[in-house]
C-alpha cells in the first residue's frame, strides 16, 4: 500500500526571491502555502492552477520575505496560521517596520498554533514532522515528510551555503548545531526546498558545502 502522495511548487515571491512553496496532497487536493511572504495574486492564481483548496499556512520563520503578507492571506482565505516556534515572536510583532525598510508589505500577526520540536502539522492526509532549528532566528523550524524524503528548511540551509547568523538572536554554533543534529538524521537522500535559490539534498551537501559539509566541519 502507499503512501499519501505529496506534490509541491515552487512561487518566488517578494523582491527577495524567496521561495513559497504550494505543498499539497494527490488524495485530498488539500493544501498549504509555506512561507507566503508576499505576491498574493500570484500564489492565488499558482494555487488555483495547480486546482488546490488552501486549508492553513506554514511558516518556517518569522522574518519579512517569508512571512510579511501571513496575517493578510490568511483572513483572506479563512486560514489558521501555524508555525513558526514562539521564539520568533519578535521578528513578527516588527513586521510593519522590516516591511518598510525592505520594500515588503508587513503586517504582524498571531498564529494560530505556535510549533516545538517534535511536533506534527497535517495538510489533507499528509502529516509533516516539524523540527526546531534556531541558528538563523531563534524560533525556525523545517517540516519534514519522511515518507516523501522532502524538507522544507526555510533559510537553515541551501544549496552550498548556510542560512545568516548575524541578525538579532541570530547565532552561529546554533546553527551548525541544528543542521548537523537535526537534519543530517533525516537521511543524504533527503531533498529540500530552501528559503532562496535552488534545491538540493542533505548528502549533496554534506559532501560540498564550505561550512557545514563533513570535510568543512572535520577541519574546523
Amino acid at each position: 500500500m502507499t503512501g499519501p502522495a505529496l506534490r509541491a511548487a515552487i512561487v518566488p515571491v517578494t523582491p527577495l526571491q524567496q521561495n513559497c512553496t504550494l505543498l499539497w496532497g494527490t488524495n485530498t487536493m488539500l493544501g498549504a502555502f509555506v512561507d507566503p511572504g508576499g505576491d498574493l495574486p500570484r500564489l492565488r492564481a499558482a494555487a488555483a492552477q495547480a486546482g488546490v483548496t488552501i486549508e492553513k499556512i506554514l511558516l518556517t520563520h518569522g522574518h519579512i520575505d517569508h512571512c510579511g503578507s501571513a496575517g493578510i492571506f490568511a483572513e483572506e482565505l479563512g486560514v489558521p496560521i501555524e508555525g513558526p516556534h514562539e521564539e520568533d515572536r519578535f521578528w513578527i510583532d516588527r513586521l510593519a517596520e522590516d516591511g518598510q525598510k525592505y520594500g515588503v508589505l508587513g503586517r504582524p500577526f498571531e498564529p494560530s498554533r505556535w510549533l516545538s520540536d517534535g511536533d506534527q502539522v497535517t495538510v489533507g492526509d499528509l502529516t509533516l514532522d516539524v523540527r526546531h532549528c534556531p541558528g538563523h532566528t531563534p524560533g525556525h523550524v523545517v517540516f519534514h515528510h519522511p515518507q516523501s524524503n522532502l524538507a522544507l528548511v526555510g533559510d537553515v540551509i541551501f544549496r552550498g551555503s548556510v542560512g545568516r547568523w548575524d541578525f538579532p538572536r541570530g547565532d552561529q554554533q546554533q546553527l551548525i548545531r541544528s543542521i548537523t543534529t537535526r537534519l543530517w538524521p533525516m537521511g543524504d537522500e533527503t531533498a529540500f526546498i530552501p528559503g532562496h535559490g535552488p534545491m538540493s539534498t542533505f548528502g549533496h551537501e554534506r559532501a560540498t558545502n564550505p561550512f557545514v559539509g563533513d570535510a568543512a566541519l572535520a577541519a574546523a
